[in-house]
């Protein structure tokens, strides 16, 4: 193929309207207008703060569930756990029935500090949507699910 036929055949695309680059954009936007939240007042790393989420919202659970759940590799969920702990924001407890495997729960502070995040995620997301309608909010909402499910 040569330049010209390259170049024409991608004239049309643009990198800033590829979705998926929109959507990393987006994310990491996002992402890092939060993460002031949950570094500055705990020290947390991102997948800390996605690990205090899922056992403050869903309970007790195992590093696998939260794996699964949240879609985080499970060498940065081990890794999260174990500043957590050093943190004292969750404990581990050996299953009786198979001591292989540790059921993940937040201590006091652990879920102190949920409540206290959760709050700021409540208020984070509301400024991150004040401009739009509630028909776009939900029209965000159902795009990104349906976005996000794809790889189910």
């Amino acid at each position: 193929m040569d330049k010209v036929t390259f170049m024409t055949n991608f004239s049309d695309f643009d990198l800033k309207d590829f979705t998926p680059y929109l959507l990393n954009l987006a994310a990491e936007a996002s992402s890092l207008g939060f993460q002031k939240h949950y570094k500055e007042k705990y020290g947390m790393l991102r997948t800390e703060w996605r690990v205090v989420f899922h056992l403050g919202q869903y309970g007790p659970m195992h590093a696998k569930e939260i794996c699964n759940r949240a879609r985080i590799h499970k060498t940065k969920v081990s890794r999260a756990v174990a500043a957590l702990e050093k943190k004292r924001f969750l404990k581990r407890e050996q299953e009786s029935d198979d001591r292989r495997h540790e059921k993940l729960s937040l201590t006091r502070p652990g879920m102190v500090a949920f409540r206290d995040l959760l709050v700021a995620a409540q208020r984070f997301d509301d400024a991150l949507v004040e401009e739009f309608s509630q028909h776009q909010r939900d029209i965000l909402r159902k795009c990104l699910t349906r976005i996000a499910r794809l790889t189910d």
